[in-house]
């Protein structure tokens, strides 16, 4: 995701925010064991061959062996097109029981002019999605980064007409949305009447799109890490905590998507996540990679910064 990126990392602040005054009111308060979904943004990769896949796994078989070392996957394939029903019914037969897609919403959908509210292309990726059946987690919305909030009418009309019965979080870029605290948590409240969930970006280049802004008992997280620099690591220590915290509050479901340059090195953030929410939140249902080299700071990535 070049998104946000930076190529020079070290006068970035990391540290999490505070959490906007919207999350007490869109959490039920009960403390809560969430399930927890950790996934990567795509399952074709060769160079996990012998690292993540079995040794001598095919091409073809590279879904099937992501499903059993992962859980959930941000499906970024579906932001370029909508899946024909053969495809769809196939991701469903190839994944373990307890998987869950997240699709992206298409392009032609997201990017236009009007959201796709004048054409069939909602519910045309709403029928090819929900094929998926109990294997569907969380849609997102990736918002254009000029969507600001002088088209928040066109967005609420948008999270009315989007199906409710697919659950969905928007991802907003333009900076209007989180210019100031009324402005997040007005962010917020939009989503919140329509049940709808809040995408949390933390990227070094925009820690704006940080927002810690919480619309429901759902959250989905997309962590860029910076080639599994050190405050990666720290980072992610710092996330589980506070998602921890969420929980006492009444958070039920999380989806958390690590980032990494090309992809390769997301499941060894992804292994690293796993095995600190079994360490420090074993009441949490999670299930993660279980990589060849245990998970953890390489010291021969820290010193590329």
């Amino acid at each position: 995701m070049k998104f946000g990126k930076l190529q020079d990392i070290s006068a970035v602040r990391f540290s999490l925010p505070s959490d906007p005054a919207a999350n007490q009111r869109h959490l039920p308060g009960s403390p809560t064991e969430p399930a927890f979904y950790i996934g990567c943004t795509g399952w074709s990769m060769k160079e996990w061959v012998g690292k993540v896949y079995p040794p001598s796994t095919k091409a073809a078989g590279f879904l099937r062996a992501y499903s059993q070392q992962f859980n959930t996957i941000e499906l970024n394939t579906t932001h370029y097109r909508i899946p024909d029903a053969a495809t769809v019914d196939k991701w469903k037969q190839e994944t373990t029981p307890d998987f869950r897609f997240c699709p992206k919403v298409p392009q032609s959908i997201s990017h236009s002019r009007d959201l796709g509210l004048g054409s069939d292309l909602i519910p045309a990726f709403a029928k090819a999605i929900g094929r998926l059946g109990e294997k569907l987690g969380c849609c997102f919305l990736q918002l254009p980064p000029y969507f600001g909030t002088d088209r928040a009418e066109l967005l609420s009309t948008f999270l009315k007409a989007f199906p409710a019965a697919i659950p969905l979080a928007v991802e907003a870029r333009h900076e209007s949305w989180f210019s100031a605290p009324q402005q997040t948590n007005a962010f917020l409240e939009l989503l919140a009447r329509q049940q709808r969930s809040a995408v949390i970006t933390d990227v070094a280049g925009r820690r704006d799109v940080l927002h810690m802004g919480l619309a429901g008992p759902t959250t989905m997280v997309r962590f860029v890490g910076n080639g599994l620099h050190p405050t990666d690591y720290s980072r992610a220590d710092e996330w589980i905590a506070r998602l921890k915290r969420w929980a006492q509050r009444g958070l039920s479901q999380v989806y958390f998507f690590p980032h990494e340059p090309d992809n390769i090195l997301a499941p060894e953030m992804a292994a690293y996540l796993y095995e600190k929410i079994k360490k420090d939140w074993p009441g949490a249902d999670s299930r993660g990679p279980v990589l060849h080299q245990p998970p953890g700071p390489q010291p021969e990535q820290m010193s590329l910064f």
